[in-house]
C-alpha cells in the first residue's frame, strides 16, 4: 500500500533534537490548515463534518477542532466517552455490534446510534428497549454498497464477506421503518471519484426512501485535504444530494483532519551489516506504526535522499518482522542519528502498544508559525505495567 501523503511542510526545518526520542510531534498550524479546508467545504456545500476519533484522538487539540467541525463520531463506548468529556458538539456512534451494558450509556451521550444490520437493530428494539433507551437518540443503519474500490482488500469495507455494513443487495423496504438515517463508509485514503462511484451504486436503492430519512452519513476515507482532491466536485455533489434527498448530509473524515500534520521522531541505536546495512532504531513498526506491518506500507522519511546507500531500518522488539523499510538516509548512517517519519499524526498515535515492553513515544505540540513547542504527554514504564496483572 503506497502512502498518499508525506509532504514535510514546515517539518523540513524542524530540529529533531528538540524532543526526546521517540516522540510524536504534531504541528497545530497544519491541523488548522486542514480544518479550514474542511470548514470551507461544509460552508459551501451545507454538509456537516464530524471528526472520526478512530483516526485522530488528540484531545488536547479539542478547542481548535471545536472551532471548525460539527461534532464527532465514535466507534464504541470509550471513544464516545472521550468525545463527551473533552469535545463539544454532537456525537455519532457506530459499532459492528453492541453490548447491553454499553448501549444504554451510548444512547444517552450519542445523537445518532448506527447499527450494522437490521436484525441486530430489531433485536435491541424488541428485547432490550424496556426503558425506552432509544427515545433520546436517532437510529441509523450502516449499509455495505458491495463495490470494492480500495487498494488493499483487508482495508476495504466492501471486501468479500465483509463484516462491516448490511449488504445493499439484501436491503428491503421494511428495513427502513425504524431508521432516521443511512450510513455508508466505503473509502480509504481516496479521492472524489471513489465516492462518486460508490454513491452511483447506492442511490437507486436508497432514493425511493429519501422521504423517510432525516440524514445520510457518507462515512470517512475521504482525502479532502490532499492537494489533488477535487473539492469543487465534492461540494457540487453534496449540494445536489442535499437538494434531492432533503436530508442532512454528514462526512466523517479522520485522516483528513491530521493529514501531513505530524511526524514520529526516532534515533538509530545500532548499525551493522547482514548482506546490507541494517539499522536498529527506537521506533518500532509493530508498537508505534502497526499499519506498516498490517497494511503493509512504507512510511515516507523526512529528508530521504533519491540516491545513495540503502539501509534497512527496524525496531527494538524481538519480532522478526519489526521492519520499517529500506531507506537512503539524509546523512551517513550512524549511532545516535535522529530520523523522522512523515504523516504520523493520524492512526499511528491511536494504535500504539507496549508489546515487548517497548516504550511509548511522548507526544509534543508544535506551532510552526510561532515555533512554540510543548510536551503534551509522556509515558513511563507504568504504561506497560498497568495494562497487565
Amino acid at each position: 500500500m503506497e502512502t498518499k501523503a508525506g509532504d514535510p511542510g514546515a517539518f523540513a526545518h524542524f530540529d529533531l533534537n528538540r524532543v526526546p526520542s521517540p516522540a510524536f510531534v504534531v504541528d497545530e498550524v497544519a491541523v488548522r490548515r486542514n480544518l479550514e479546508i474542511l470548514a470551507d467545504v461544509k460552508r459551501r456545500s451545507g454538509a456537516k463534518v464530524l471528526l472520526a476519533l478512530k483516526a485522530f484522538s488528540m484531545w488536547s487539540l479539542a478547542p481548535l477542532i471545536d472551532e471548525y467541525l460539527d461534532g464527532y463520531c465514535a466507534s464504541g463506548l470509550w471513544e464516545a466517552r472521550l468525545a463527551k468529556q473533552h469535545y463539544r458538539g454532537p456525537i455519532s456512534t457506530y459499532s459492528p455490534a453492541y453490548k447491553a451494558e454499553d448501549l444504554a450509556e451510548l444512547c444517552q451521550i450519542s445523537e445518532h446510534i448506527t447499527f450494522n444490520n437490521p436484525a441486530h437493530l430489531e433485536r435491541w428494539i424488541t428485547e432490550y428497549n424496556q426503558n425506552n433507551i432509544f427515545d433520546t437518540c436517532e437510529l441509523g443503519l450502516r449499509i455495505n454498497p458491495e463495490i470494492a474500490l480500495g487498494e488493499t482488500e483487508k482495508y476495504d469495507p466492501s471486501q468479500p464477506h465483509s463484516r462491516l455494513g448490511f449488504p445493499i443487495s439484501q436491503l428491503e423496504p421494511d428495513h427502513f421503518r425504524h431508521l432516521s438515517g443511512i450510513h455508508c463508509h466505503n473509502l480509504c485514503e481516496q479521492g472524489f471519484d471513489a465516492l462518486e462511484r460508490t454513491w452511483a451504486k447506492i442511490e437507486p436503492i436508497i432514493a425511493p426512501h429519501y422521504g423517510d430519512l432525516q440524514w445520510i452519513n457518507l462515512g470517512g476515507g475521504h482525502h479532502i485535504t490532499r492537494d489533488d482532491y477535487d473539492r469543487e466536485a465534492l461540494v457540487g455533489f453534496l449540494k445536489d444530494l442535499r437538494a434531492k434527498s432533503g436530508c442532512d448530509i454528514y462526512l466523517e473524515p479522520g485522516e483528513a483532519v491530521a493529514l501531513d500534520a505530524g511526524i514520529l521522531v526516532g534515533e538509530i541505536l545500532d548499525v551493522f551489516d547482514n548482506g546490507m546495512p541494517v539499522g536498529i532504531t527506537d521506533i518500532s513498526a509493530t508498537c508505534h506504526m502497526p499499519d506498516v506491518i498490517e497494511a503493509p506500507y512504507r512510511p515516507a522519511m523526512l529528508g530521504e535522499q533519491p540516491e545513495g546507500d540503502v539501509i534497512r531500518l527496524g525496531g527494538p522488539s524481538c519480532l522478526a518482522g519489526d521492519v520499517i523499510g529500506d531507506y537512503i538516509l539524509p546523512d551517513e548512517p550512524h549511532v545516535g542519528q535522529r530520523i523522522a517519519f512523515l504523516d504520523q499524526a493520524h492512526y499511528s498515535m491511536v494504535k500504539t502498544n507496549t508489546f515487548n515492553g517497548v516504550p511509548l513515544p511522548s507526544i509534543w505540540l508544535w506551532n510552526s508559525e510561532s515555533d512554540a513547542l510543548k510536551c503534551v504527554k509522556t509515558f513511563d514504564w507504568t504504561a506497560f505495567q498497568d495494562r497487565l496483572s
